[in-house]
């Protein structure tokens, strides 16, 4: 109940606050490049109820049809304005809606698109017990996921066998320890990280 409440009331004021910056994202986004300013994507939440993720679109339209995983901050798909958001992590503050109407945490494992999710083993999938999560033990661990799957000869291949169960495994972690404290680690983490280059005190396995 106190993480509920919690999510609501970062999530809600987070929103209020940000909005003047939200809708100058949303209008650079729309404007530069044809799709719209927002990118919806089915994602697998708790218990394994399907919604559908919310972000800044950041990619030219048709672009998930030539693959779900981004390769490289490089990527030819990814528009001018979509790089320095999905550089800053700017693209994923539209899923402080989806925390608001509960379909997920602020804190707790990314939420995964169904193609890899039909992938995960019994015990994988106890992750699915908690709300997906903005940000987590595995999002901080594997910041730079799209440089290391550039680097792969088989990028797909990589993800599958490499990056996701070595994700799983933190997000399991996370199920097992999961607090309001490590909560609250976790997100001072994620914006020393993403703002300040360093990641705080939360457990990695690299």
């Amino acid at each position: 109940m106190l993480k509920r409440a919690f999510d609501m009331a970062f999530s809600l004021v987070l929103l209020v606050l940000l909005l003047p910056l939200l809708l100058v994202f949303a209008l650079a986004v729309a404007l530069t490049s044809p799709g719209g300013a927002f990118f919806r994507q089915v994602r697998v939440g708790r218990g394994g109820r399907e919604f559908r993720l919310l972000k800044f679109r950041s990619m030219r339209p048709g672009s998930e049809a030539k693959g779900q995983l981004t390769i490289g901050g490089r990527d030819p798909r990814i528009t001018g304005v979509g790089y320095f958001l999905r550089k800053t992590k700017l693209d994923e503050l539209p899923q402080l809606w989806n925390v608001l109407v509960g379909d997920m945490s602020v804190v707790g494992p990314r939420p995964e698109v169904p193609k890899y999710v039909a992938l995960y083993t019994a015990e994988q999938r106890a992750v699915l017990q908690v709300r997906p999560g903005i940000t987590g033990m595995a999002s901080l661990d594997y910041i730079d996921e799209n440089e290391l799957l550039a680097r792969a000869a088989d990028p797909e291949k990589a993800y599958v066998e490499e990056v996701m169960p070595a994700k799983l495994a933190l997000d399991l972690r996370y199920v097992r320890e999961r607090s309001f404290l490590l909560d609250l680690r976790i997100i001072l983490a994620t914006v020393g990280k993403v703002f300040g280059g360093w990641g705080g005190a939360v457990p990695t396995t690299r």
